[in-house]
């Protein structure tokens, strides 16, 4: 990999990094400001609404300049949401400003791969995108919860009373700018983004073209006997994520007695977990049978009411880790299935536009669910066991349609399946060339790593003869 690459996921690490330590800053915010409980998960509703009414429109704006451009607006969108907010704007409506940056900002971050790298490093650049993300989730919650934590808003008080004497206002407004800081550096690094050659004039411009021909996608990978079964389940899993984040914050703080900033852990460990579990099933679910890991989400669903019996630290973590990996090897194949048909189907850009739009309506859905129940007062135990009933529920639904689709058509299922496998199964001889041809270009020779080892062992031998000459 060339300069240019590690300069591209640089940017999009550094802005995954401030998405995930926003959204508890937000929450901070909107405690302090003394908001009904039923806002925090609308926080997300908000910021994903443009996911949702953009998903049309937003590839064809990707497609119309530079991706590094398209990368930059996006990012310094989302730092004016930030700035509105330390400026006093609802969290709500800043965040909301957010979410349209990030909505605009998916397709690009995506489609830069692909314009930039050959194929034949298409697998080493996704195990990087896929590695950075985790890595940004992780830190990016626990660097959210530190920036709320008492000793970091000690910390922020005092530089306000040297500054401004204690007259400058919310001390959150520090964290919001620590975030508005990254956004930064992610804008400044996008400037850097290497041009890619590609021709950037969308080949339809008219927003009725462009909302039929999404509909035709959205039709078409429904219908289709696999797609249906990978994105009911995909579309329900993001729903359930996103409903889950907030359900943990709430839990964490009521039952194991956490502040929100020491709930965030609980997050992280949690997405520890989805790592495991996506490292586990990369090495022993083959793409052909992605469909039989339905099952596990029936047992993830049953396994989110046992948080209602936990109420101390050492089993909530060996919990936390338990549900997290078995989404990550529940959704990974899932996903890797349906990328594949969408592919198939409508090609890679218009696949992810669909599935893009699926999820984050089932987001929005779900999380509105989870606002009523919180508005009407239900205990948090109620809340879990409604949730993990309807996570187990819904997957044996969809368990079923599948078992039905392979009943009246097995032929065309097994046909389809065996194409998934013999397209992700190049032979190993061909996959070792690539790999060995990607590290011969990453890694120096050997002779020269253990010469620059050999000259660093001899610079004290020579530092003590000069001082004794």
């Amino acid at each position: 990999m060339n300069r240019g690459f590690y300069i591209i996921m640089a940017a999009q690490f550094f802005s995954a990094l401030a998405d995930n330590a926003l959204l508890i800053t937000a929450i901070a915010t909107l405690r302090e400001i003394q908001a009904p409980a039923q806002y925090e998960p609308l926080l997300k509703l908000f910021f994903t609404i443009s996911y949702v009414l953009l998903a049309a429109f937003v590839g064809a704006f990707a497609d119309s300049m530079p991706k590094g451009r398209v990368m930059f607006i996006s990012n310094s969108i989302k730092v004016l949401g930030c700035v509105l907010m330390i400026a006093g704007l609802h969290p709500l409506y800043a965040y909301a400003l957010v979410g349209l940056g990030a909505a605009a900002y998916s397709p690009a971050k995506y489609g830069i791969v692909t314009e930039y790298l050959p194929h034949s490093k298409l697998v080493v650049a996704n195990s990087w995108i896929e590695g950075l993300t985790v890595a940004a989730i992780i830190l990016g919650t626990v660097m959210g919860g530190w920036l709320i934590s008492p000793m970091v808003l000690d910390a922020f008080r005092i530089a306000d009373d040297f500054l401004f004497a204690g007259q400058s206002g919310s001390l959150l407004d520090y964290s919001m700018t620590c975030i508005a800081g990254l956004y930064g550096v992610a804008a400044l690094i996008n400037l850097w983004v290497p041009n890619t050659g590609v021709d950037h004039r969308p080949a339809h411009s008219n927003p009725w073209y462009l909302m039929r021909d999404f509909a035709h996608c959205v039709s078409l990978l429904w219908k289709d006997k696999l797609g249906q079964i990978t994105l009911a389940v995909t579309t329900l899993f993001w729903g359930a994520g996103a409903t889950l984040q907030f359900i943990m914050l709430r839990w964490a703080e009521s039952a194991l007695e956490l502040r929100l900033d020491e709930a965030t852990y609980m997050q992280a460990i949690f997405a520890v977990g989805v790592a495991i579990g996506a490292v586990l099933a990369g090495r022993f679910i083959p793409i052909s049978r992605s469909v039989e890991v339905v099952g596990v989400g029936i047992v993830m669903g049953l396994g989110a009411i046992l948080m209602v019996f936990i109420d101390s630290k050492l089993p909530a973590i060996a919990l936390m880790l338990v549900m997290g990996g078995l989404a990550g090897f529940f959704v990974v194949p899932m996903n890797a299935l349906l990328q594949h048909r969408g592919h198939i189907l409508m090609g890679a850009g218009h696949s992810i536009a669909v599935q893009n739009f699926n999820e984050n309506l089932s987001i929005l859905v779900m999380l509105a669910l989870y606002a009523l129940l919180v508005w009407a007062d239900l205990s948090i135990s109620t809340v879990i066991i409604l949730f993990g009933l309807f996570v187990a529920i819904t997957m044996f639904v969809v368990r079923r349609w599948h078992q039905r689709n392979m009943r009246e058509h097995r032929a065309e299922l097994e046909r389809l399946l065996a194409i998934a496998a013999s397209l992700h199964h190049p032979p190993p001889s061909a996959q070792a060339l690539t790999v060995a041809a990607d590290l011969k270009e990453v890694l120096p020779p050997p002779a020269e790593v253990i010469a620059k080892v050999g000259r660093l062992a001899a610079r004290p031998v020579r530092r003590r003869r000069k001082r004794k000459a």
